[in-house]
């Protein structure tokens, strides 16, 4: 390679896979090279790659091409299509083995996970994704760890981003490495979007689940959802469910993958995010409206959820 070169970069194309996360992908990078020092320009050569019917995959676009390939990293960009919708892909699967036993470092992006997972490069790794896909990303492959509150997860040969937009997210983070904090800043600030970002919390949703099957157990959770100003301590919900604590403990668990204090915080929040996003209340007013008669035991359970405060989601999201 080029003394002028950077890296190459390939950009994985399978199927029903987010295409404006390839191409916006391809634009960055060359813009990053365009705000890097002119005293020293480098480029970084990005590649696309894609499967024919049973074919691994093949360089279809290039920067530059008619030059020999070494890829530094490779990525699996988000998909469009919900990961239970997903088609096998052995033969991508068998290509990531290769290039990354020749080197390459692994990268994917929200559901693009998945296309990893296959490849087993991710077994025994953390590893970030969409929030609403890390349990089912949990379940389908039981030796990665899954880290769903990071938006952009940097593990060394692996980095992973959740989010079907956090290719900018992942983006940035590899023009930083590339080219160093200025040229990242400035490639921001000239694509006006942020840098990358720490979190996804703020952007979670909370999703009970009300199809476990356990009678008792729901009938709990539609007592917690009626009244959440309520004091829900956890003798009366046991004897509500006519459980012993231990038990009931257990069985609410086991159905909702929350012990019964999370899944009040969680809901309590939920309701506050709301009110956050549609009024201009106090705060203090807020945190009573949700259950708590404590703010400051309010805004440090709204922090460790939703990964700002309460003002600051209502700056980011209110009306």
């Amino acid at each position: 390679m080029e003394k002028d070169w950077i890296c190459e970069i390939g950009l994985l194309i399978y199927p029903d896979c987010q295409l404006s996360a390839i191409y916006g992908l391809t634009d960055l990078f060359r813009i990053a090279g365009e705000w890097a020092d002119s005293d020293n320009p480098r480029k970084v050569r990005v590649t696309h790659w894609r499967a024919e019917k049973d074919e691994e995959p093949m360089c279809v676009w290039d920067t530059h091409p008619n030059r020999a390939h070494h890829l530094d990293y490779v990525i699996t960009p988000p998909s469009i299509v919900m990961p239970d919708k997903m088609q096998p892909m052995p033969q991508e699967a068998e290509w990531l083995r290769g290039q990354h036993k020749e080197g390459s470092r692994v990268c994917s992006i929200c559901a693009g996970a998945y296309v990893l997972a296959e490849s087993g490069l991710l077994q025994g790794r953390r590893v970030t994704t969409h929030w609403a896909f890390a349990k089912h990303l949990a379940q389908s492959y039981e030796d990665i760890e899954v880290a769903d509150r990071n938006l952009v997860l940097d593990d060394g040969d692996v980095i992973s981003a959740g989010g079907i937009l956090a290719w900018t997210d992942l983006g940035l983070t590899l023009v930083e490495r590339l080219f160093g904090r200025s040229t990242m800043l400035s490639t921001a600030r000239f694509l006006v979007i942020q840098p990358p970002r720490a979190t996804q919390l703020p952007f979670t949703e909370f999703i009970p689940d009300f199809d476990h099957g356990d009678e008792a157990i729901l009938r709990v959770q539609h007592h917690i959802h009626a009244d959440l100003t309520a004091s829900l301590n956890l003798a009366d919900l046991s004897d509500l469910a006519h459980l012993g604590k231990r038990t009931f403990i257990r069985r609410f668990s086991k159905a909702t993958s929350l012990n019964p204090t999370e899944y009040i915080q969680q809901a309590r929040v939920a309701k506050a995010r709301g009110i956050l996003e549609l009024t201009n209340r106090p705060l203090d007013q807020v945190a009573w409206e949700v259950g708590y008669k404590d703010p400051s035991a309010f805004s440090k359970i709204f922090q460790r959820i939703s990964g700002i405060s309460a003002s600051e989601y209502r700056h980011q999201f209110g009306v």
